[in-house]
C-alpha cells in the first residue's frame, strides 16, 4: 500500500508544482527558477496540458503536492505521428526513493497505450544526472547530441525516447 495518491492536477495546483521545480532547480548550481518569465504556464497548469491534448498528474500526501508529471503530444517534427511527450518530472527531495515517480510514470505509461502511442519523448536538463537513470530504468534510451535552451539557466538538455508496443497491443 502506498503512502501517496496520483491523481489529475488542477490548475490550482500551478503554486505547489512551482514550488517542486524551484526546489529542485536549487539542488543545481546555475539553474534558475523565474517563474514570470520561463514557467507562465504554471498560472493554469491543467488548462495549458488539457489545451495541448494532454494531462498533467501531481502525486500527493498528507503534507501535500509531492511529485508531478505531465504528458502531451509532442511538437518534435521529427516524431512518428501519434507520439508523445513527458513534461514536469518533479518530486519533492524529501519524498523520494518512495517509488513516487515510478507511479506517475505508470500512470502516463498507461495513458499513452491508451491512446495508442508508438512512441514517448522527454527532454532532461544534462545536469539531472538521477534524473537520467531514473528515465533508463523505465526503459528510454539517450538520442542523439544535447541541444541548447537558451534559458536563464544556460541549460544544455538531452533527448529520451521509448519505443512502445504497435497501437492496440500491450507490451508484456
Amino acid at each position: 500500500m502506498t503512502d501517496f495518491l496520483i491523481r489529475p492536477a488542477t490548475d490550482a495546483d500551478g503554486d505547489a508544482i512551482a514550488a517542486l521545480i524551484a526546489a529542485a532547480f536549487a539542488e543545481y548550481e546555475g539553474c534558475v527558477f523565474d517563474r514570470a518569465a520561463e514557467f507562465p504556464e504554471l498560472d493554469a497548469i491543467a488548462s495549458h496540458f488539457n489545451a495541448r491534448g494532454g494531462t498533467i498528474w501531481v502525486a500527493e500526501d498528507e503534507g501535500g503536492v509531492i511529485g508531478s508529471m505531465a504528458l502531451a503530444p509532442t511538437s518534435d517534427p521529427d516524431a512518428p505521428p501519434g507520439g508523445l511527450e513527458i513534461f514536469k518530472v518533479y518530486v519533492a527531495r524529501a519524498a523520494r526513493r518512495r517509488g513516487i515517480a515510478r507511479a506517475l510514470f505508470a500512470t502516463a505509461l498507461e495513458a499513452a497505450h491508451t491512446a495508442g502511442a508508438p512512441e514517448i519523448r522527454l527532454w532532461t536538463d544534462t545536469r539531472f544526472t538521477d534524473a537520467h537513470r531514473f528515465y533508463e530504468r523505465c526503459g528510454f534510451s539517450r538520442q542523439g547530441p544535447a541541444r541548447e535552451c537558451h534559458d536563464l539557466s544556460a541549460t544544455w538538455d538531452y533527448s529520451y525516447r521509448l519505443p512502445l508496443a504497435a497501437a492496440g497491443t500491450r507490451e508484456g
